[in-house]
């Protein structure tokens, strides 16, 4: 049997055409018609690996969660709470900072993505065999989810043009240098989400102290009659 022209439709071929068109023109340049040209495939046979326009992109953000590294989670790992948060927040940014604008799709939460819902899982198991209260470890994963997909839908320093005129010292009297911030993206986006993450960190340890202390003082109490 002669071998096909063009290899045959997976959904890891739609998955990777979906994912390089989110990345170079965003979300609304999806569509099963547009998937299909550069598929080379006719429009229906995308519905025989996904439902809809919403499925692709649940799997496209998906894709995104693999590159999640959650080896800090796990029970061999000696990183403590607190270091596992912070290394996994790191690594949960670059993941979102190298696909921005799947990032709406990863905000929505994990929905039934089975990626995303092993981070999910990761997360707040680890917080609660740390010593977290369940209620209070979800919490915390919502909390992150927050904080990391936040800083990931835009620039601060991208945000200013780098058009010295539009800062008149008579307006703004404080932004001198406002027109120098794109030319420092990296640096500054970068540099604002780390001071973020150790103040968060920084106000959870004061959070885990308190939990903590009745069971410290339990465990320190004299046996009574």
């Amino acid at each position: 049997m002669a071998r096909p022209r063009k290899p045959l439709l997976s959904r890891d071929r739609i998955v990777e055409a979906a994912s390089a068109l989110v990345d170079a023109e965003g979300l609304d340049a999806v569509s099963t018609r547009r998937l299909a040209a550069v598929l080379g495939v006719s429009g229906p046979s995308l519905y025989n690996h996904f439902r809809n326009k919403d499925e692709i992109l649940d799997a496209v953000a998906d894709a995104v969660s693999v590159q999640v590294d959650l080896s800090m989670f796990e029970a061999s790992d000696p990183r403590d709470w607190r270091e596992a948060l912070h290394d996994w927040a790191l690594s949960y940014r670059a993941a979102l900072a190298a696909h921005p604008h799947i990032v709406p799709v990863l905000a929505r939460g994990p929905g039934r993505r089975p990626a995303g819902l092993r981070v999910a899982d990761a997360v707040f198991g680890a917080m609660v065999g740390a010593g977290w209260p369940p209620a209070q470890a979800t919490r915390i994963g919502a909390l992150m989810r927050y904080f990391i997909t936040g800083s990931a839908l835009g620039s601060f320093a991208g945000g200013f043009v780098d058009d010295e005129s539009a800062y008149d010292p008579a307006d703004y009297p404080h932004l001198g240098q406002a027109h120098l911030l794109a030319d420092h993206r990296r640096q500054v986006d970068e540099g604002a989400f780390e001071t973020g993450l150790r103040a968060l960190l920084d106000g959870l340890a004061l959070q885990y102290e308190e939990y903590a202390r009745p069971t410290e003082t339990v465990r320190r109490a004299p046996n009574r009659p």
